[in-house]
Order: C-alpha cells, then structure tokens, then sequence
C-alpha cells in the first residue's frame, strides 16, 4: 500500500476500477491516541454543510483542513470562515484551509483522518465508498442514500476497508427520542400495535426550466451520477444561502420528506420497534394512486407503521401510547413514564452529541449511535415506501435478503442507472 495518492494516482485508480481492476489506496491510519487531534475535510458547504462545519470546529479535539464544494463562492466563503476562526483562536498549529473543488483532492490527503459529508444525496453513495477506500472514517448526512442498493454498497465499503461510520440522523442523540424508544422497548406501553411517523411527501420527477449558470459553479460536478440537464437555481443557490435547497423535492436527486425527514422519524420508529437490522415485509400503497400519504408497512411480528398525520412518531400499544418530536414528549396515560426503569431495563446507546460520538468512535474504533448499517435499514424503509408511492404497488420484502419476494420488476428498482464514471 502507498502512503500517498495525489490527485493523478487518484484518477488512475479510480478509473482502473471502473473497468473491475483492484484498486490500490494508502493503508488505514492507526488508532489515534486520546490526545492526538483529529483531521477533518468537509465535502458540501451548503447549510448543512455549514452547520456541521461549526459543530466540528467547536470541538477542541479536531481541526478542520479542508473544505470541498463545486461552487466557488460557498467554496471560498467557508474556507475564510474556517481560517477566521483559527485566527481568533489563536491556534499556532494551523496553516491554513485549502478550499477544493473536487472532492477527489481532499480523499488523497494522507493527513486526513475523516470526512464529513454534506452533499445532494446523489452524490453521498459515491463519495461515502471512495472515502472508505481511501482510508477516511466517514461522517455521512441523512438521508444515507439515493437508492437502496447504495445504501447496501457503503455498509459494505465500511466494513470491507473496516471504517467509523455515522449517518447523520441525529434524533438518536437527543435524549426525547432514546428516552421513548427505551420506554417502548422496554414494554411500558404493552404490545406495540401500530406506528404512525409524519413526515413529508415522496419526490417528483424533475421539471424546472433552464436558467443561466451561476459563475464559479461546476454544473456537470454537481449533477455527477444524476442525469444531465440544464442549470437551475432551485437546485444549486446561487451565492452562500441560509435556507435548504429543494433539490430535496426531486427523484433525481432525492426521495423527497419521505427520506430527508424521514430518515429521522422512520429511524426513531425502526429504533423503538427494535428492527435496525431488519425492517417491514410487506409495503401497502394507499388506494388512491395520486395519494402521497397513507402508505403502509407491515412487520413479520404483526405491527403495523403507517406514513400518516400524528405529530412526529406515535407508538400506540395495547397499554397506551408515546408520541415524540423535537423537544416533545408525551406519554398517554401518563403515568407509564413516571416510574424509572429498574437495573435490569433494556438501556439503548446513550450519546449527547452526534458529531463527539464519531470523534469518540474514531478513537475507539466503536461502532457509533447510528453506525452505517443502521443508516443503511433505515433508509431502506423509506424508499420502500417511495417506491410504492411511486409505483402504486404492494410490494413483498425480504429484510434479511434485501430483495423483493418473487417481483423481478420491483427489483429492478433497488438500483438505479449512474451516468459517467460515477457508478458505485
């Protein structure tokens, strides 16, 4: 194994495994020790990205290095950001933030130890992957994937290059969330029945018109493995922006609330019900085809979970019911919550920050909160549900197998074609 790869090595090798050769990439580098610092590169500086960006910087144990975004501007402003803040700081160690425009650059770094990744999810499969292969523990934003086959693809790069992985579906940090999936699990509202998760609707397909490009963008960067098509703001702000895209609303691009909120309430459903290696057998589009709520999943033990109107994610139990949000709680009766759980209670992993638990990970080589596989089954039920939408199909699924149950068409629809050299 080399201990470098500069960008030419990179392309080499990247291009020599798209015809199915080995490829070759610098070693993992060894267990940091509680008092090294960690070295982050930040790939997607929208308002995620940006979030994310200031959430690592607080942490005293880590230094950001760099930043990646095909846009010039949001490049350039968060590169100065990061350099501003070191500045103040004071930290004598730091020479400065490059900023890149392609995220290849920041993966043949040796003196990377991680990535963050917050970009469109049409590019996190791919990305995700060629970080595992090149060594970098990988902090991934929801939702983990574009399709289910990708999902699967970077559970497999994870383990296969033996990689921290944290999906960004932070709910299971905030102590609400544990704290009602714990008094589920732990039977306080007897035999759960039924789950109801509100979230938004599935994608549409793309149809917004062209526009002139915005200066200092790589359009055909940002597209990647999505189709080509001409330039639209909606999809890439132009300039640094505040607010979230709605490339989120796309096919193209992304499932739509059926993944991007999704992939927060239907994980805090999987956690509760106990099924982060599992999921539904059976997917039930509603009647009405236009219908873009409604859709049902049934579990091998006879629950129920419906994508339905309830406030954040309702478990509803032979004994009562718990309903739980963002800084919201209640128990119904309430007194199921009242008594604490004894010494012998089921304790789910208990973690106060998202972004310290991958760096904790990091050093412990633990699998964090929301380890990759649970990313992976999580977001596999909400493109189950997508796909029935979109479809209009009741759909068999094998959870153990990942495949449809004698439907070659639905499994067809697992993988989706990748335009260019970016196929995973």
């Amino acid at each position: 194994m080399r201990d470098k790869l500069n960008r030419r090595q990179f392309l080499q090798a990247t291009a020599t495994a798209a015809l199915g050769a080995p490829l070759l990439l610098r070693a993992a580098p060894a267990r940091k020790s509680p008092n090294d610092r960690i070295t982050l590169g930040v790939i997607g500086t929208g308002t995620q990205g940006r979030g994310l960006l200031n959430n690592f910087l607080a942490m005293p144990d880590t230094q950001v290095v760099a930043v990646c975004d095909v846009d010039t501007t949001r490049r350039d402003h968060h590169r100065r950001l990061v350099d501003e803040f070191y500045r103040i700081k004071g930290n004598t160690e730091y020479r400065g933030c490059p900023g890149y425009k392609d995220f290849r650059d920041v993966l043949a770094r040796p003196d990377i130890d991680a990535v963050v990744i917050a970009v469109p999810d049409h590019w996190h499969a791919y990305i995700a992957i060629a970080a595992c292969k090149a060594g970098k523990d990988v902090y991934c934003e929801k939702p983990l994937s574009l399709t289910i086959g990708e999902a699967r693809a970077m559970v497999t790069a994870a383990r296969k290059y033996d990689r921290v992985f944290q999906t960004g579906s932070m709910q299971r940090s905030s102590s609400e969330f544990r704290k009602a999936c714990e008094l589920v699990r732990n039977g306080r509202i007897g035999r759960v029945k039924q789950v109801i998760v509100d979230v938004g609707p599935p994608s549409i397909p793309c149809n917004l018109p062209a526009e002139p490009l915005e200066p200092g963008l790589n359009w055909d960067l940002w597209l990647g493995p999505a189709p080509e098509r001409p330039y639209n703001s909606v999809l890439s702000p132009r300039g640094v922006h505040t607010h979230f895209p709605d490339w989120r609303n796309y096919r193209e691009y992304s499932g739509g609330m059926m993944t991007d909120w999704g992939a927060h309430h239907f994980d805090i459903a999987q956690w509760g019900l106990g099924m982060d290696e599992s999921g539904p057998v059976e997917i039930i589009p509603p009647a009405d085809p236009q219908a873009t709520r409604g859709v049902r999943f049934r579990y091998a033990n006879g629950v129920e979970m419906i994508h339905g109107d309830s406030g954040g994610v309702l478990f509803i139990g032979t004994e009562g019911k718990i309903l739980v949000n963002r800084g919201k709680f209640e128990a119904t009766p309430a007194a199921l919550a009242e008594e604490p759980l004894g010494d012998r209670a089921l304790r789910l992993y208990n973690s106060y920050s998202h972004t310290k638990d991958f760096l904790d990970c990091m050093r412990s080589r633990q699998r964090p909160i929301c380890d990759v596989e649970i990313g992976c089954r999580s977001v596999t039920v909400c493109h189950l549900g997508n796909l029935a939408y979109w479809n209009h199909r009741r759909l068999h699924w094998d959870p153990a197998r990942e495949q449809f149950i004698g439907d070659r068409e639905a499994n067809r629809w697992i993988h989706r074609p990748q335009r260019g050299p970016w196929k995973t």
